[in-house]
């Protein structure tokens, strides 16, 4: 399991729980995080493997994953559950995301300095094995520099109008411009003993 799908060892565990039911439905897991604050948030994001997913597809992913989590029990407070596309500006946490991307506009930030840098920001060029690669402005010039996957601890695209008009593009090829279909499924799940449960959504 990638790093930057599961950053953390219960993000890991979970991702280990979810990824198996995600898959069996014809998804792919794209992240998982669970989030502190006041109630926990457990994030997922998923997709097709063509990169589409909808809003029934999202409640259907929190349907199935919510009964298994109920039996693991790996979280033992109170938290809502989130279940949603990438989105436009989405994380890139498999090195396929930085192939399918070439052309767009990225962040990318590394565990480690890299040539005295830990935070690149330029134009994704592909891959190159196991490196990613990424043109940046460096001395008035453009330059392309390659990463190996391994060193990235955070990859996303930039909003950009050539990326808004690329997804929208393909979004009306596929038929799919209902802005809806890619809300985020919210589900409360209480602490353990108590019944009510709450369901609701809001834009991703």
């Amino acid at each position: 399991m990638s790093d930057l799908i599961a950053k953390t060892a219960i993000d890991r565990r979970l991702a280990g729980i979810i990824s198996p039911i995600v898959e069996d439905m014809g998804f792919e897991l794209v992240r998982v995080r669970l989030m502190g604050g006041q109630t926990k948030t457990l994030q997922i994001m998923a997709e097709r493997p063509d990169g589409t997913i909808e809003v029934d597809d999202c409640a259907d992913i929190s349907n199935a994953v919510s009964a298994v989590l109920d039996v693991e029990d790996p979280i033992t407070d109170a938290y809502t559950l989130e279940v949603s596309s990438p989105g436009i500006d989405r994380p890139l946490t498999r090195l396929k995301d930085f192939e399918n991307y070439e052309g767009f506009e990225a962040k990318l930030e590394t565990a480690e300095l890299i040539d005295g840098r830990k935070r690149f920001r330029g134009v994704l060029a592909g891959v190159e094995g196991s490196d990613v690669l990424i043109n940046i402005e460096q001395d008035g010039e453009t330059v392309t520099v390659g990463l190996e996957f391994d060193w990235l601890v955070d990859a996303k695209l930039m909003m950009t109008d050539d990326l808004i008009k690329a997804m929208l593009k393909a979004r009306k090829s596929a038929g799919q411009m209902d802005e809806s279909k890619y809300d985020v499924i919210e589900e409360d799940v209480p602490l353990r003993g108590d019944t009510e449960t709450d369901t609701g959504s809001e834009e991703d």
